[in-house]
């Protein structure tokens, strides 16, 4: 769930990057910007037309007078509902934009990361931030940072006429900002910090959703549902908890404006209503200045509601610039070297020691040297947890070697352009990945342009046609979420479409018949053997029928090699294999 070891950023200039996404947009930030200074110029004529009518109106008793105030204030409606209209479609319009911007460029960054990044920041979290914290984004910049810009011209519009209506009053007003403003500081602290845990805390709640839906088979076949529900239960409660905090908080800092600003407002007027009685000042004027304090005390009671909002789209920025900042530790050199597709690749590595990131303390290779020959099979095999997997890992650059070198064609990897590199490999692993979407295009995964012609062909190629049928709309047949339509071998079969389809020089088969019956095994080992024909094969293997016809067998063991040699060879001078074979493969062997 939620990683404590996630780095929490406390530099707060990191937010002004969210200006960058403003720069393309400025002519609508300057179309709206005039909206908002229009409508609050509006709102502030507003005050002086109720001035006019109470004086000019009720006081000379003129039907005439009247009549041309409230002529003022229904103008002044219509300007203020044409005005209020561009503004709230400039700004939205606005804050969609950029937060649409702000996903975009999240999800190019995060897929370019290396996976190591993923171990310590899981997807659950990553969808909350690229969603949710998008979402408060947008609601900021496309309606909050509206509002208070707009409450902060009513504001000072608002001071300007206060003082151009009555200074004494004025000074009444001007004496109880010091007692709004305060609350806002103090409050609006505490706020910020609950709001950036509420959004973790969101986070966790749908890395658990989505932890337990995309396993809902393993966990309804243990009938863990009870327990899930549980666990489910108090990772909601525990958001919620935080989320009470962070209302209490925020509702704190309210009502702690709302009964400060009614108290000033109640002053005034009492002393207002005094000049009145008096004659120093007409009915007019109080009621204009009534109208303008409250417009000032309204502003920055909406202000101060906003900066709840404001804080916790901070505490947003903050998460989406973690993910933004994160830099990949598989980087592109600044002058690649590329290879000749064309040409037949040795892989070798020399002296290469590795140890998994997020277990340090474990060494998974050992100062291996190992050379994969062009245009041969090699098939690694040996206990589980030995290190298959991860040499597979170190050829496709998921990792760089703590030591030593992995070259092609005595090229240095790390010399290499990333893209170039993994262009010339095909991966087919033992438990086959299908996305959402059609069968082409899954087929087409590592070739998006290809022809129809040549889905076709690769299709026919691994068998799929064998059950094409059986599909209702062919090659543009839905799969469903992660291919769950399908039985295992047919999504196995299309994931070695999809290798064929690449036409790689580096083959990587992880088992690719592990997943098939007997008949369908049969099948693939023909489409196999003819997209292994002069290709750099590396192949982990568990069965016999496999492991026989590879040119080398590379048997490991604690990540380093335990021995190497043919099949016949290894049965006579390897314990380790002759155990394996043995064991591993005495079903093939009876």
């Amino acid at each position: 769930m939620q990683n404590p070891d996630r780095p929490k950023s406390k530099n707060l200039k990191v937010l002004t990057k969210t200006f960058y996404y403003l720069k393309p947009y400025r002519l609508q930030l300057a179309l709206s910007s005039l909206a908002l200074i229009f409508t609050a110029g509006v709102t502030l004529g507003l005050g002086q037309g109720l001035r006019h009518l109470v004086d000019a109106g009720f006081s000379a008793r003129s039907k005439q007078e009247l009549g041309f105030a409230l002529f003022f204030i229904i103008l002044v409606g219509v300007l203020l509902a044409i005005g209020t209209y561009f503004r709230h479609y400039m700004v939205s319009w606005i804050g969609e934009r950029v937060s649409s911007d702000i996903r975009k460029d999240v999800f190019a960054h995060i897929i370019y990361m290396h996976p190591s990044f993923f171990e310590s920041n899981s997807p659950g979290e990553i969808q909350s931030r690229i969603t949710t914290d998008t979402t408060l984004l947008q609601t900021v910049i496309g309606s909050s940072a509206s509002i208070a810009l707009r409450n902060i011209l009513l504001f000072l519009g608002g001071i300007i006429f206060l003082f151009i209506t009555n200074v004494k009053l004025t000074l009444v007003v001007v004496v109880s900002v010091p007692f709004i403003v305060f609350p806002i500081l103090y409050y609006g602290r505490k706020v910020r910090k609950l709001s950036r845990d509420t959004q973790d805390q969101i986070a966790n709640v749908g890395t658990y959703v989505s932890e337990s839906l995309f396993n809902i088979k393993i966990l309804q076949s243990f009938h863990h549902q009870d327990e899930d529900k549980r666990k489910f239960s108090e990772t909601v409660e525990s958001a919620f908890r935080v989320s009470v905090l962070r209302i209490k908080q925020r509702s704190l800092l309210i009502a702690s404006v709302i009964l400060f600003i009614l108290t000033g407002i109640s002053v005034m007027l009492w002393i207002g209503g005094n000049d009145v009685l008096e004659g120093t000042i007409s009915g007019g004027e109080l009621i204009a200045f009534a109208f303008y304090a409250i417009m000032v005390a309204n502003s920055v009671g909406a202000v101060s509601e906003v900066l709840g909002d404001l804080q916790r789209a901070a505490g947003a920025t903050e998460r989406l610039m973690e993910l933004l900042l994160s830099e990949s530790e598989i980087v592109d050199p600044i002058h690649p070297v590329f290879l000749n597709p064309n040409e037949p690749i040795t892989i070798q590595f020399q002296n290469v020691n590795f140890s998994y990131p997020s277990r340090k303390e474990k060494q998974t290779i050992k100062n291996l040297n190992l050379e994969f020959l062009a245009n041969r099979t090699t098939a690694l095999v040996g206990p589980s947890g030995g290190g298959k997997s991860t040499i597979f890992e170190l050829i496709l650059r998921f990792y760089e070697p703590n030591s030593g070198i992995i070259s092609f064609n005595e090229t240095n990897s790390q010399d290499m352009d990333l893209k170039s590199l993994r262009s010339l490999m095909g991966f087919v692993p033992q438990q086959p990945i299908l996305f959402s979407g059609t069968l082409r295009e899954n087929i087409a995964y590592g070739k998006p342009n290809a022809s129809l012609e040549e889905i076709e062909r690769a299709a026919e190629a691994a068998y799929v046609t064998e059950f094409l049928h059986h599909l209702p709309d062919g090659y543009e047949s839905h799969l469903g979420n992660l291919g769950t339509r399908l039985s295992g071998g047919q999504r196995q079969r299309i994931a070695i479409a999809r290798a064929i389809l690449r036409n790689p020089r580096i083959l990587l088969l992880d088992e690719a018949t592990s997943a098939l019956d007997s008949e369908s095994e049969q099948m693939i080992q023909k489409a196999l053997e003819n997209l292994m024909k002069d290709r750099t094969t590396v192949m982990i293997a568990h069965r016999l029928s496999t492991v026989v016809k590879a040119d080398q067998i590379v048997v490991i063991r604690d990540g380093e090699i335990e021995s190497m040699g043919t099949h016949d060879e290894l049965l006579k001078k390897s314990e380790l294999y002759d155990r394996l074979a043995k064991l591993q493969f005495q079903t093939e062997l009876v």
